[in-house]
């Protein structure tokens, strides 16, 4: 089995001992990835939908380093802590997502790094 782990200084480093991304036997596997400022490594402010949209801005530039785009992600994971925000999450992610869309689950949890309230992993095909 290869394992390659993807980096990029477009989003901030790691917070544990894991890899953004990394693509092995023809899939890659992108980590969480949360409202995290690329620059300073903190949660930007503005609630759900500010942390969603860097979220969403972190992941891209994940998918860029691997050479791929949103078209080749076929699923992707949703994370909450408040499924409230739902709605606000899911007009967001439809943003970045065309037919035919990527699996998806969305999950409530209790907590999440950092505090975030949102966080998203995929499935993309090499």
């Amino acid at each position: 089995m290869t394992k390659e782990p993807i980096f990029t200084d477009k989003v901030s480093a790691p917070i544990g001992p894991y890899s953004p991304a990394v693509r092995s036997n023809g899939v890659i596997y992108i980590s969480g990835q949360v409202g995290r400022s690329p620059t300073t490594g903190k949660l930007v402010t503005g609630g759900v939908e500010a942390e969603a949209k860097q979220g969403f801005s972190n992941f891209e530039a994940i998918l860029t380093a691997a050479g791929k785009g949103f078209e080749d992600v076929v699923r992707t994971c949703v994370y909450l802590t408040d499924m409230n925000d739902f709605t606000a999450v899911n007009a967001i992610y439809s943003e970045h997502f065309q037919k035919p869309y990527p699996a998806r689950t969305c999950i409530a949890v209790a907590a999440l790094p950092q505090c975030a309230r949102f966080e998203i992993d995929a499935i993309v095909q090499d």
